[in-house]
């Protein structure tokens, strides 16, 4: 099966940056759509960013300007810059990977912590 394994979290304070990344395994990487999502506690998982095999970007609104979503498909790896970091960025991170209409696959998770 399809593994993503993720890294890159960790403690930051407010302002400061992070770059998550996630290594992808077992497929054709440059035709998966990949995405970061983040999940804090008694909240649902919500969408950060989205890129597709063409280089279609998409940001939740909240992140739009300080967070970049990118692709090396030579390493079969993706990232997501997040600058000018808040509090309320702290969560859980999870990357993802899917091909057109089939099923997602899913990293591990990283947390982000950000303090004031």
């Amino acid at each position: 099966q399809v593994r993503l394994v993720e890294s890159g979290g960790g403690l930051v304070q407010v302002g400061e940056s992070l770059r998550l990344s996630c290594a992808v395994s077992r497929v054709t990487f440059s035709l998966y759509s990949l995405a970061w999502y983040r999940q804090v506690p008694g909240k649902e998982r919500e969408l950060v960013a989205n890129t597709t095999p063409g280089g279609r970007t998409i940001y939740t609104d909240s992140v739009k300007g300080r967070f970049t979503i990118s692709r090396d498909n030579a390493k079969n790896t993706f990232y997501l810059q997040m600058d000018n970091l808040r509090t309320e960025d702290t969560a859980v991170y999870y990357c993802s990977a899917y091909l057109g209409s089939t099923a997602r696959y899913w990293g591990q998770g990283t947390e982000v912590t950000v303090s004031s």
